[in-house]
């Protein structure tokens, strides 16, 4: 029976260490309420210079406002910031790149997962300077999550719901003050093989944030 015990308390133990290990920094709760107002943010909303980007590191707040606004949960347990064909959960996945490694958002957490200890920051755009962002956003499409869909249809729906996160993520940046800038030019096989995403999800852009 102590043997048992033993056991017992071994593999909850590791298991919870699993847990504790796979998780990303801590990400408070994004802020809902307050702030500037829409029509303001829409006055403010610009792409930042890439050849003199802020270099700035963002706070966690920040982070996790900006991460909310792409495709957080806005309204009980179904309901995101920004709508998805026929009510499925997102289908876009958001890696966040930063000097730390990179890390997967988890809308349905708020949280993010770490995917690697690796600073691919200087591997990811076409352009030197994206590498000068404290954090680069990467949207990918998630194809298990399009699966009824044909191809061509489930990457149109990804596309369009990156255009409706990336502007979402513009008016998040302007509402802080924030150094942001859409990128499309990038290095698609230097990511795929750093995030280990499959051949169909391949990265539709990246997303620089700074302050």
């Amino acid at each position: 029976m102590k043997k048992l015990s033993i056991l017992v308390f071994t593999a909850v133990f590791l298991v919870l260490w699993a847990c504790v290990a796979s998780a990303g920094p801590k990400l408070p709760d994004p802020q809902t309420s307050g702030g500037m107002g829409l029509f303001d943010a829409f006055k403010l909303r610009q792409s930042a210079p890439g050849g003199d980007f802020p270099k700035g590191e963002l706070s966690a707040q920040e982070l996790s406002n900006v991460l909310w606004a792409m495709s957080g949960l806005n309204r009980g347990e179904t309901g995101w910031t920004v709508p998805m064909s026929k009510g499925l959960p997102p289908y876009v996945r958001v890696y966040a790149a930063t000097k730390d490694g990179v890390f997967l958002y988890e809308w349905d957490t708020h949280s993010l997962e770490d995917i690697s200890d690796k600073d691919i920051r200087a591997d990811i755009g076409a352009q030197r300077f994206v590498a000068d962002a404290s954090c680069i956003l990467i949207l990918v499409p998630d194809t298990d999550a399009l699966a009824e869909f044909d191809e061509a249809t489930g990457l149109e729906f990804a596309a369009v719901a990156v255009g409706m996160m990336t502007q979402d993520a513009y008016l998040a940046c302007a509402a802080m003050n924030l150094g942001a800038r859409y990128i499309h030019s990038m290095r698609e096989n230097a990511i795929a093989s750093a995030l280990s995403i499959a051949e169909g999800n391949r990265p539709i852009c990246v997303f620089m944030l700074g302050k």
